[in-house]
């Protein structure tokens, strides 16, 4: 990405979490286990689904492109972040944030994409169950899936090219530990309020009413389960209530981040680090723990890599 002669700015410079290096210490150990618990649970999450041939069905389909991208996005800022705890001078070049910035909201706005299509399958399954099957077959998966991906795209490209032809000049201190839009929009020397409107509107309004939209489907779905018998509607009702839950933790912290003017709060580190970090982690553990299926194949699984293993050391 090339900077060219609008900006002075190389580099751009992170504040620290705290100014004790111990207690910086001790948080990347907890974040360093939180992260690798992540990449693990999510990989573990693809794996199954992928090994296990009862879990070939559009949920679990679309489970596995979920964990994947939970995967993308926390490896985008964390391993970053991580190493900056153990650093005096934390800084991040200018194409270097941009990349950031771009990865981030491809994979973020991916993600949303992903939970929706989670929504419509969910809402097919109860609402036609006789006919879920037809509508959903291999490769309307695949559509839908990568759809989701090329929003993504679509999204974070909007993004940056509304943010490339800002120039700064200084000061190049982001009150924040990763490159995002409403930090970086402030240490733009120009007037940036018009651009501040655009980017609450394609960002921030964007993402309420989808959250909406989906609140929406999912209280339709609950309705719906009335009408089933008791197994089905217990069943339905606790893989509804795992979405719903996992779309709050996204949503809710998005709309916190993006759906207000920029200005920084007390609170914004805070919700910065369950954005990035916590629910990414929590993701495995609502869709395996309150899943059992789920939980039934990983099981199977280790049996079988187990007796794979006994069987090779004969």
């Amino acid at each position: 990405m090339n900077q060219g002669n609008h900006t002075s700015v190389k580099e751009f410079m992170f504040l620290e979490l705290t100014h004790f290096q111990e207690l910086e210490c001790f948080l990347f150990v907890v974040f360093l286990v939180v992260y690798i618990t992540t990449v693990w649970g999510n990989v573990l999450i693809v794996v199954t689904v992928t090994c296990t041939s009862c879990l070939h069905s559009p949920m679990y389909f679309l489970l596995r492109n979920k964990s994947v991208l939970d995967i993308v996005f926390s490896s985008i800022s964390v391993p970053k972040f991580l190493v900056d705890l153990l650093s005096k001078r934390k800084t991040v070049s200018y194409n270097g944030c941009m990349a950031q910035i771009f990865f981030f909201h491809f994979a973020g706005g991916a993600d949303i994409f992903s939970l929706s299509v989670m929504a419509y399958y969910r809402y097919l399954a109860i609402a036609k169950p006789l006919h879920s099957v037809t509508i959903m077959r291999r490769e309307v998966w695949v559509t839908l899936v990568v759809a989701s991906w090329i929003g993504g795209c679509l999204h974070s490209i909007v993004q940056i090219i509304l943010i490339l032809p800002l120039p700064f000049c200084g000061p190049n201190i982001l009150d924040a530990f990763y490159c995002d839009v409403p930090q970086l929009v402030k240490l733009a020397c120009t007037d940036t309020s018009t651009l501040e409107i655009l980017m609450i509107f394609n960002k921030g309004l964007v993402t309420l009413l989808w959250f909406l939209l989906l609140l929406g489907s999912y209280t339709i779905i609950l309705v719906m389960l009335r009408s089933h018998s008791e197994e089905g509607r217990n069943k339905a009702f606790s893989t509804c209530t795992s979405h719903i839950l996992v779309v709050s933790l996204h949503f809710v912290l998005s709309v916190y981040i993006y759906c207000r003017p920029f200005i920084m709060l007390p609170m914004d580190t805070v919700i910065s680090i369950n954005n990035t970090v916590i629910t990414r982690v929590l993701n495995p553990l609502v869709y395996t723990l309150r899943n059992q299926e789920m939980t039934s194949a990983m099981k199977r699984l280790q049996r079988r890599l187990q007796s794979s293993e006994s069987n090779k050391l004969r």
